[in-house]
């Protein structure tokens, strides 16, 4: 099994900044694409940010230039660091890894918990 947990998450406000960080355990072979996504009360889960194992990036045109992601293939621990924060950017964040299992030698798709953002206006 691989555990995803994900830390970080709080109170802000608008305009300030937090980091968030989702890390990686359990029967990891290695771990392919990482990402970050939220969902916000009555609205579909999107894509925040994802970053692949050769550290190519992609982000949501809404969080483009304020929000950085990163990794530590060493430590398998992706990173979300969210500048500039607005009230829309509320959400619950959740991490996503596809890891290849040394049991498998599959690839499998875990989620974290999530974490709960809030920015006050």
């Amino acid at each position: 099994q691989v555990q995803l947990v994900e830390s970080g998450g709080g109170l802000v406000q608008a305009g300030g900044s937090l980091r968030l960080s989702c890390a990686a355990s359990g029967s990891i072979f290695s771990i392919n694409a990482m990402g970050w996504y939220r969902q916000a009360p009555g609205k579909q889960r999107e894509l925040v940010a994802g970053i692949t194992s050769g550290g190519t990036t992609t982000y949501a045109d809404s969080v483009k230039g304020r929000f950085t992601i990163s990794r530590d293939n060493a430590k398998n621990t992706v990173y979300l660091q969210m500048n500039s924060l607005k009230p829309e950017d509320t959400a619950v964040y959740y991490c996503n890894a596809d890891v290849i299992t040394v049991v498998t030698g599959r690839s499998y798709l875990a989620w974290g918990q999530g974490t709960q953002v809030t920015v006050s206006s």
